[in-house]
């Protein structure tokens, strides 16, 4: 019991950290990675993993989404955080914590497309109705704070930062996978 709390206040920490700060300290993420070691190599691991299955899972997990982070589609910390479930959950257990958690990065993203939209239909309508026509007869383009004109009012920008919180999808899913787990032990 008390190593599936470990595991979740890691999971909670990781999710908190990247929501609020979009930002994940490497000491959260060495300490995970320490007491997901430290638990499969005693047999206390709350996923039932061994050293070697930690092992393999570490490393499928930082070369499975290593080439994302270095083509720039992902940051550090998901790479990390990744790998370090790897080792808590197990090999095993990556490719549904990635399915799932990238569907949800999906959900996301189309949420703050339609935010987006929305924003920038709701803005438009608002400037059209206080602006008059330039001298070329068309009405301007919306401009940023600094007066600069923007090419469109669309953007995927949350709390003045670009990007889903994927490491905190990816710690949901595995609070979700061992919370199934747990469930079906007990059936």
């Amino acid at each position: 019991m008390i190593n599936a709390a470990l595991f979740i206040s890691w999971a909670l920490a990781v999710v908190l950290f990247d929501c609020r700060l979009r930002r994940i300290p490497n000491w959260l993420v060495i300490a995970g990675l320490a007491v997901a070691c430290v638990l499969a190599a005693s047999g206390h691991s709350p996923f039932h993993i061994d050293v070697s299955d930690a092992a393999l899972g570490l490393l499928a997990g930082l070369l499975a989404l290593l080439p994302f982070y270095l083509i720039g589609l992902m940051g550090a910390a998901d790479v990390k955080v990744f790998a370090t479930l790897g080792a808590w959950c197990g090999f095993h257990a990556l490719p549904a914590l990635w399915i799932v958690a990238s569907i949800a990065a999906g959900v996301h993203a189309l949420y703050l497309l339609a935010s987006a939209v929305i924003e920038g239909r709701r803005q438009s309508a608002e400037s059209s109705l206080e602006s008059s026509p330039n001298t070329d007869g068309y009405v301007s383009r919306p401009r940023d704070v600094t007066g600069v004109e923007r090419s469109s009012p669309y953007t995927f920008m949350v709390g003045g930062r670009r990007a889903t919180p994927y490491a905190a999808l990816l710690a949901v899913s595995a609070i979700g996978s061992l919370t199934l787990q747990v469930f079906e032990a007990a059936r």
